[in-house]
C-alpha cells in the first residue's frame, strides 16, 4: 500500500464567505470550498464574527476567537466536518442566545 507524503504543508492565506459556503485560499493556489453546515458555529455566526479570524502558525489552521472555533487545513483536505458533539454545540448555542451579540 502506498502512503501519501506531503512535500509542502498546506497553508491558508485568505477566507471568503457567502451565504452557504466558505472558501479558503491556500498559499499554493488551491481553493477549498466548504459548506457552512459542516461547521455549525460558523453557520450561526454573524458576518462580523465570521470575518474575525486569524491564522495559526504559518496557516496550518484558522481560529475564530469570537466563536471558539478552530479548523485545521489538513482536516479540511481530508474532508472532515466539525467533530463537535450535539451536546457541546447546544450548550454553546444556549450561552450565545443569553449573551447579546454586538454588531458595528
Amino acid at each position: 500500500m502506498t502512503t501519501l507524503i506531503l512535500e509542502i504543508e498546506p497553508q491558508a492565506q485568505r477566507i471568503d464567505f457567502d451565504d452557504h459556503t466558505f472558501t479558503i485560499h491556500l498559499a499554493d493556489g488551491r481553493q477549498l470550498t466548504i459548506p457552512l453546515d459542516w461547521y455549525p458555529r460558523l453557520q450561526q455566526a454573524t458576518p462580523t464574527e465570521r470575518q474575525n479570524w486569524q491564522l495559526l502558525g504559518d496557516g496550518y489552521a484558522i481560529e475564530w476567537p469570537d466563536l471558539d472555533e478552530h479548523i485545521g487545513i489538513n482536516g479540511l483536505l481530508a474532508g472532515k466536518r466539525s467533530g463537535e458533539s450535539t451536546r457541546s454545540f447546544d450548550r454553546w448555542l444556549t450561552q450565545r442566545r443569553s449573551t447579546p451579540i454586538r454588531e458595528p
